[in-house]
């Protein structure tokens, strides 16, 4: 198990890192709201947040020392264009006096603009890849053609092929500081040629103290109150391939044949969450699996704890694989008996934490996973009850916000 990460530079240093993120605000990302907005100004490091509107004033996005949002109004290229400005006129107005580091997230074009403007004005620049966007879009234009998509999939496709070339050949390699999403990521970062010391991995964590703030006590669905419970926690986008589940739930109902699935979350799609309904009534299950829609975080958090089991797959493919699953660490979090596939950085937690079932990544595995689990629920919870210390020494906000801070900080040598 790795250390755990203990500040050894000074926090009393003030450092204002300018953001430009591609989120609507307030942001639903957990690592941009907590780790920025929450936990680095905790230790001195201050974020002014740019982004796009969302349903909220900006003034109820708290914790930031400034937020500004684009105009909301108009189509969808008037609103791009105002974004763009917005974007524009944060990095003109920026100066050593009021800023220490730009920063851009997850945006090629802005991104090179962020890297020009800061190269001008001689205040350091770093890049924050918590996704492949560039492959994601490729790989979706790509899907799209072959399926007899038009002139639109062609535009998509070479705009991400042009962004991508763009971010390994000029942008990234001219960042002082690039942040990744995960081991898996740094190591493709360094096989593109990246210098390792200019390399920061911030895999996703847990607000443990926002978890702390609300104990939660585990509730069941009141016509579900008897017999074992499955959960997943999570989007049900079609790309996650949460039919898998379904087919195991008809694995574990040989065995159990009270297993319930409860799905808690939605998809972007509403086709998808159809989808998803018409295969559980096709193999039989259409009373046995239930979506619940998004849910507050409260409210989840109360459904997973009176589970029995949860799931967190993930698909196994290059963009997959460099991801750092949320769902996993709330789990932990939680004490909850986990079942996950071998996605790298879940095989780097379940490793170091001992507390879940590390199972490949078809369908039979997950299923029978599931099924230690169900026929022997004691020896199950003890097993997870290791997951909550792990989370709070190696993924709370706070341990990943001194290594970040540490990463700012030797940015400015002496």
């Amino acid at each position: 198990m790795r250390k755990k990460v203990t500040s050894v530079l000074p926090v009393v240093d003030r450092l204002r890192v300018l953001q430009l993120v591609p989120e609507p605000l307030p942001t639903f990302r957990v690592d941009v709201a907590a780790l920025f907005g929450k936990y680095l100004p905790r230790i001195g490091i201050e974020c002014d947040l740019v982004g796009k509107p969302g349903g909220v004033a900006a003034a109820a996005v708290t914790g930031f020392s400034r937020v500004r949002m684009a105009n909301p109004g108009g189509g969808r290229l008037r609103r791009e264009w105002s974004f763009l400005c917005t974007c524009l006129n944060a990095l003109l107005t920026a100066d050593r006096r009021s800023c220490d580091i730009i920063q851009v997230r997850d945006m090629v074009s802005i991104g090179i603009l962020g890297m020009v403007i800061a190269r001008c004005k001689r205040i350091p620049y770093a890049y924050w890849v918590s996704f492949l966007m560039c492959e994601a879009r490729i790989a979706r234009a790509r899907a799209q053609l072959a399926a007899n998509g038009g002139l639109r999939n062609r535009l998509v496709l070479l705009k991400g092929l042009v962004e991508e070339r763009i971010l390994y050949r000029v942008l990234l390699p001219r960042a002082q500081h690039v942040f990744v999403q995960s081991e898996a990521m740094l190591q493709l970062m360094l096989d593109k040629g990246i210098p390792r010391e200019r390399l920061t991995a911030v895999p996703m964590g847990v607000d443990t103290q926002e978890l702390a703030a609300f104990p939660v006590r585990g509730q069941r669905p009141l016509d579900w109150s008897s017999g074992p419970l499955i959960a997943y926690l999570g989007t049900l986008d079609a790309s996650r391939q949460i039919e898998r589940m379904i087919d195991a739930l008809t694995i574990i109902r040989k065995s159990f044949p009270d297993a319930r699935l409860l799905l808690i979350g939605s998809a972007a799609l509403p086709v998808d969450t159809r989808k998803l309904r018409a295969r559980a009534e096709e193999v039989g299950l259409a009373d046995a699996v239930r979506i619940t829609g998004w849910l507050p975080s409260s409210q989840a958090w109360t459904l997973l704890a009176g589970a029995d089991a949860a799931v967190s797959y993930f698909p196994r493919s290059l963009i997959h694989d460099v991801c750092s699953p949320t769902k996993l660490l709330e789990y932990l979090a939680l004490g909850i008996p986990v079942v996950a596939n071998d996605n790298p950085d879940q095989v780097r937690v379940l490793r170091d934490s001992g507390a879940g079932w590390l199972v490949d990544s078809s369908t039979e595995a997950m299923a029978e996973g599931l099924l230690q689990i169900l026929r022997d629920l004691p020896s199950a919870r003890a097993r997870a009850g290791l997951g909550p210390a792990y989370i709070e020494a190696q993924r709370s906000y706070g341990v990943i916000a001194e290594g970040v801070g540490q990463s700012y900080r030797r940015m400015f040598p002496g």
